[in-house]
């Protein structure tokens, strides 16, 4: 089976820098993929896609080194089960709150004994190989979401579930959960960064990998230095409208600076 990059990449003590997509594109999938990422996550929760473009985008993504992953909408076995099958080497779980939820998706992940995931990878073979059934339990990336008031109680039991390879941090929906208002890149002394701190030093405690969303790269590269090993800047549908907004702006700006020279 093709050996999942990110978690070599992790054994080496280094960071992954995950790209993101929410428009249902392929060529949006692709373009990219094609950008440097290590990773690129098909976001099936809070983007506009479903599993007919989500299956285009793992096969746009597939033709570059980057590593294929999904965000699914919920922890639903289902859905879980059928993007693994259609190639995704990674899956990020929204909400898991407890241990039995957290049990719930890395078993989805898994085929048995340690799991219950049903067999048939209809294109992970083709992507990850023939001997795909082997090895996909030790291969696959599970993240389970930090994000809720329940989920901060209960990190110690959540981490301590079997199969889970990391955690990641929704920092908009960990805002909610403690009252504040939702957003990214909160700053130093804000309560949501105290969670985020408090969240990380439990998943080193556990030897997780720990990942979170950034509006910024500076602000990802912050979050680095501080032992995240997983970082998500923006998302293709953010680039777009930052860039066409930038471009916008400039030329009005100086059109209007044009319309001053007339008499």
């Amino acid at each position: 089976m093709k050996k999942n990059k990110l978690k070599q990449i992790f054994k080496e003590g280094k960071a992954v820098i995950n790209g993101w997509c929410q428009i249902p594109s392929s060529f949006s999938a692709e373009v990219m993929a094609h950008m440097g990422w290590d990773s690129v996550t098909i976001d099936m929760q809070h983007g506009v896609i479903d599993y007919p473009n989500a299956l285009q985008m793992l096969q746009a993504i597939s033709t570059t080194e980057a590593v294929p992953m999904a965000r699914v909408n919920w922890n639903e076995p289902g859905q879980i089960m059928k993007i693994l099958d259609a190639g995704a080497y990674g899956i990020i779980c929204p909400m898991v709150s407890n241990k039995e939820q957290a049990e719930k998706f890395a078993q989805a992940c898994m085929y048995p004994p340690k799991g219950y995931r049903s067999y048939g990878p209809i294109r992970g073979l083709i992507y990850g190989g023939s001997d795909y059934g082997e090895h996909a339990n030790n291969e696959i990336l599970k993240l389970a979401m930090i994000e809720t008031a329940e989920a901060i109680k209960k990190l110690d039991e959540i981490m301590s579930t079997p199969g889970i390879d990391g955690i990641y941090i929704g920092p908009a929906d960990l805002s909610l959960a403690i009252g504040e208002k939702p957003g990214f890149d909160k700053p130093e002394g804000n309560p949501t960064y105290e969670q985020i701190v408090n969240i990380l030093k439990h998943a080193k405690k556990h030897n997780l990998v720990a990942g979170i969303h950034n509006a910024t790269p500076e602000y990802a590269q912050k979050m680095i230095d501080l032992g995240f090993q997983l970082v998500t800047v923006g998302s293709d549908q953010r680039y777009m409208s930052t860039g066409s907004r930038e471009a916008v702006s400039k030329l009005k700006t100086i059109k209007s600076k044009e319309d001053l020279k007339g008499y």
